[in-house]
């Protein structure tokens, strides 16, 4: 949409109660985002309006929605990609307990990830020298490449395996807990691979890859819980054996 045109803008709003569409005009401006289409409408259009957001740069995520169906940053979603016709679908992410309008409660996000072993164990006290790590190992190079997460829910909401599946843990605390297996200085192997090997673990995952490819910071959360598929079989034959 160019510069200067009005777009029509359909925002999710209600709760648990009940929700519908509700369509404002919106104005549209050079390099607007869709972060700043919800800001204009709650400051002109309806003071009401409930949605999170908190750095505008891509750093938080907490300003994650459904645009068009399609979760993404609204931060860093620009009109211009998704108002081709002149009109933007905004809802709250999918998945997750609808609060009001565009917030959701993220409770149940950050639940399975402690149910996943999410958590770092350590293996030393802080008066204990930290262990080094080497930085080339495979190992290590696997744990940064699942590391960059923030949180944001992305994922979980693209995810149809956690649409049709409550108790499936989601990719984002999977994909955290093959970070943590793969930390030299995380102690809790047994617990991690106990956890990602349970009912509604990685197992679970039926590999669609929408994890990957919605996540904004361009992670694999699929390769992740690919990993973790081999090392909880290979951990559980090694039981056996």
């Amino acid at each position: 949409m160019s510069t200067g045109g009005v777009m029509t803008v359909a925002v999710w709003r209600g709760g648990p109660e009940g929700s519908a569409f509700q369509e404002f005009r919106v104005p549209g401006q050079k390099s607007q985002t869709v972060l700043d289409v919800v800001i204009w409408i709650q400051q002109y259009r309806d003071p009401t309006l409930s949605y999170r957001f908190a750095c505008r740069v891509g750093m938080c995520g907490s300003c994650a929605m459904t645009v068009n169906g399609v979760p993404r940053w609204t931060c860093r979603t620009h009109v211009k990609r998704v108002a081709k016709t002149g009109r933007i679908e905004i809802a709250p992410l999918r998945s997750l307990p609808v609060i009001k309008d565009l917030a959701v409660d993220m409770d149940p996000f950050f639940e399975k990830w402690v149910a996943a072993e999410g958590r770092f164990h350590p293996q030393r006290t802080r008066d204990q020298p930290v262990r080094e790590t080497k930085p080339q190992t495979r190992r290590r190079r696997q744990a940064d490449a699942a590391i960059e997460c923030i949180n944001c829910a992305v994922c979980y909401a693209a995810c149809d395996t956690v649409a049709a599946s409550p108790d499936y843990l989601g990719p984002a605390a999977l994909n955290r807990a093959w970070s943590l297996l793969n930390d030299d200085k995380d102690s809790g192997t047994e617990a991690i691979l106990a956890a990602a090997g349970a009912k509604g673990g990685c197992h679970s995952c039926h590999a669609m890859g929408s994890c990957t490819r919605f996540c904004p910071n361009e992670l694999d959360p699929m390769a992740s819980i690919a990993g973790l598929k081999r090392a909880s079989i290979a951990a559980a034959l090694k039981r056996k054996g």
